[in-house]
């Protein structure tokens, strides 16, 4: 039996984590800034088995309290947009250097920080510049680290799939980013005498990774001590542009939308005006951050590595999608 902390357990990687480590008989401290919205997590395990602890990282001594004693620790804290004093900066870089350094003060054998794919020192995005931060500064604090990098993060409660399957449900159009300001028009090709492609290749490439095969690789690692010092990158069986991931939502959704092509200068114009609200839609580091492909990098450590295979997303959306079909049915016909 082991003291496993979870910073960021009731989030949405957390809850799935937390439930794995349960079954294996771990002490679970779900270390997070709301010990009310962490209180669902205690019915996943015997009573006093996972404990609730009120901690933000950004605050080292409240890191060093919530990792007292612990075996492991894994941090799951991220956020996508900045606002106030919770910036890019705090919770990423510093943020992970405080749980790193309080983990290596406790004695704590393992280390597991999640960062994501696309994190790099030299990126026009502030999120994955920070991310890179959080990275270095943990493997600083405590050598023995192990980063994980997933793409997209699907599942019931995600904020990806769910949030354009809502959009189809009252607007007429969902966005493709990422298209080319003009379109390609061929005479006399294959196709016939003429054809206007508004969509090129598609636009920003993801490979969506499933929340459980996510929860299942940090386990894996937990187990593994050959897995220390490393970094993972975590994708799916398929990579979709984000055209297909639109038709994606149309058919688990049972809804013909308007696809509607967007260039990144046009995504940026709107970010401006989106960003201004305290959880936006969109932000303009967000545009820049779709300007790369996400998805995992040629050669990289993969979930193939930690013995798992990754779930297609056509097998889990169905189970938590159709509720946005017209009225919760799976069999009526497209909206």
């Amino acid at each position: 039996m082991s003291l496993v902390t979870v910073f960021g357990g009731s989030g949405f990687i957390g809850r799935h984590l937390i439930r794995r480590l349960a079954a294996r008989g771990d002490i679970i401290r779900a270390a997070g800034r709301d010990t009310e919205a962490a209180m669902f997590l205690k019915t996943m395990g015997e009573p006093g088995q996972i404990v609730p602890f009120q901690a933000d990282i950004t605050r080292p001594e409240q890191a060093a309290a919530a990792t007292a004693g612990a075996d492991a620790v894994v941090n799951l804290v991220g956020i996508l947009s900045q606002w106030g004093k919770r910036t890019f900066r705090s919770v990423h870089a510093e943020g992970a250097r405080n749980v790193a350094r309080a983990a290596k003060d406790a004695g704590a054998g393992r280390l597991v920080q999640i960062s994501a794919i696309g994190a790099e020192k030299v990126s026009d995005s502030e999120y994955a510049r920070t991310k890179a931060a959080g990275e270095d500064a943990a493997i600083d604090a405590f050598p023995e680290a192990t980063i994980v990098r997933p793409s997209v993060v699907f599942g019931p409660e995600d904020g990806f799939f769910n949030l354009f399957a809502g959009l189809a449900r009252v607007s007429p159009v969902l966005p493709v980013f990422g298209c080319p300001v003009l379109p390609k028009v061929t005479l006399f090709g294959a196709n016939g005498p003429l054809r206007v492609d508004i969509y090129g290749d598609g636009g920003t490439k993801f490979q969506p990774v499933y929340v459980g095969d996510v929860a299942d690789a940090i386990l894996a690692i937990l187990e593994n001590p050959d897995t220390r010092s490393r970094t993972y990158e975590l994708g799916g069986p398929r990579i979709y542009s984000f055209k297909e991931v639109m038709e994606l939502v149309l058919a688990e959704t049972g809804r013909r939308r308007l696809l509607l092509p967007i260039p990144f200068a046009v995504a940026a114009i709107e970010a401006w005006f989106l960003e201004k609200w305290p959880e936006p839609l969109l932000t303009r580091d967000q545009v820049k951050l779709l300007k790369r492909d996400n998805v995992v990098a040629a050669g990289a450590l993969t979930l193939q590595d930690l013995g798992l295979e990754p779930t297609a997303a056509e097998t889990i959306l169905p189970t938590y999608l159709g509720r946005y079909r017209r009225h919760g049915s799976q069999g009526l016909s497209p909206a």
